[in-house]
Parts: C-alpha cells; sequence; structure tokens
C-alpha cells in the first residue's frame, strides 16, 4: 500500500519561510516522479513544482518560480519543498503527489499516487 505523508505546514507571517517534506512508502522511490501541488478553498488544485527521477530536471510554476525550490532525497524517500519569500496568496492545503512517468508534469491528472495534504497558512 502506498501511503505520501506530508508536513511541515503551519502558520507564518508573509516574508517567512517553510520547508515541507513528504515521506513516501514506495518500494523503489527513485523510480517516481514526484510533484507538489496546492489547493486553496474554492479554487481548483494546482500545480506547483515537480521534480524527475534522480533530481536532475525540476520544474516550477511560474506564480512560485525563485521563491521555491524542490529537492528529493531518494535514500530517505522524501521530497522536499522550501518555500521562501511566503505571500498570502501562497496560503492552501499542499499536497504530494507521485507517479511513474506523469503523461504531463503539470497536470494533477498525471499522478496516481496522493498525500492527504498538509495546510499552509500565510499572514499579512
Amino acid at each position: 500500500q502506498v501511503q505520501l505523508v506530508e508536513a511541515g505546514g503551519g502558520l507564518v507571517q508573509a516574508g517567512g519561510s517553510l520547508r515541507l517534506s513528504c515521506a513516501a512508502s514506495l518500494r523503489t522511490f527513485s523510480s517516481y516522479f514526484m510533484g507538489w501541488f496546492r489547493q486553496a478553498p474554492g479554487k481548483e488544485r494546482e500545480f506547483v513544482a515537480a521534480i524527475s527521477w534522480s533530481g536532475g530536471s525540476r520544474y516550477y510554476a511560474d506564480s512560485v518560480k525563485g521563491r521555491f525550490t524542490i529537492s528529493r532525497d531518494n535514500a530517505k524517500n522524501t521530497v522536499y519543498l522550501q518555500m521562501d519569500s511566503l505571500k498570502p496568496e501562497d496560503s492552501a492545503v499542499y499536497y504530494c503527489a507521485a507517479d511513474p512517468d506523469p503523461d504531463e508534469v503539470g497536470s494533477r491528472w498525471g499522478y496516481e499516487y496522493w498525500g492527504q495534504g498538509t495546510q499552509v497558512t500565510v499572514s499579512s
């Protein structure tokens, strides 16, 4: 049974930082593309960032480029999202996702496995 467990969410002031982590119970973690998505109340779930199997390629939504950094540690079966210069509009539930080979890296439909999410709230 595949489990993705996010951690690290919380309340932070605008301009602050948070580091999210996602621990995966995938047998061969390095064989999975990993992504982060977010969903604010009343909005669609949107792509935030993704990282390829070995970490050699990284992808970001324009809204977070230059502020967020995705990384992974295949020895620890964990993917991270470092979020700096946070803005109130970054407030959302953040989800970790995994797929062996997503058809479209930036689409929620490309990922087979999902975590339960962690809340991030940025106050102004």
